[in-house]
């Protein structure tokens, strides 16, 4: 056998506001909370893109819970509720940073998923998981998506649907 591992894939269901990791071994659902402004492939349009992707590098292997991350990287603290500023989008504990897969549709353009820095991260607001109110990324609770960080290799496949 190549050094290739258990082979993965994510669906993203927008509609539902739910991430399957599905595996040979393994098949998790998880409550997210997608974009606010809803779908769409635009840079700065602050909307979730659509389409085929893969996890193009994953970071915060090792960190603690609720560590925030701030331009992919750690700032030295961690989350609590005195930073509680519902504005601010934080990203907390694993940030897996996707590419799309699709030229013209999510990759390359005005319409690159990478460039946008559009994430699958930690949230400290983890009562709003289950409907949209994120500002692009994808969202999900701190344990759970170090459970998703630790399941998953670079270049996983993340299908994101309606």
């Amino acid at each position: 056998m190549s050094g290739n591992k258990d082979k993965s894939f994510i669906t993203i269901d927008i509609s539902n506001q739910n991430l399957t990791l599905s595996s040979q071994h393994l098949t998790r659902d998880y409550l997210i909370s997608t974009s606010k402004k809803g779908v769409g492939q635009e840079n700065n349009s602050g909307k979730t893109p659509l389409g085929k992707h893969y996890i193009y590098k994953k970071i915060g292997q090792y960190m603690p819970v609720n560590s925030i991350f701030i331009g992919r990287e750690f700032n030295f603290q961690v989350y609590n509720e005195t930073l509680g500023d519902r504005d601010i989008d934080w990203i907390l504990t694993r940030i897996l940073w996707l590419a799309g897969a699709e030229d013209g549709k999510n990759a390359g353009g005005k319409v690159d998923t990478k460039n946008r820095y559009i994430y699958i991260h930690g949230t400290p607001y983890e009562d709003q998981l289950g409907k949209p109110a994120s500002s692009g990324c994808i969202r999900m609770a701190n344990q759970d998506v170090i459970e998703l960080f630790n399941h998953t290799q670079i270049r996983t496949q993340v299908n994101i649907v309606r």
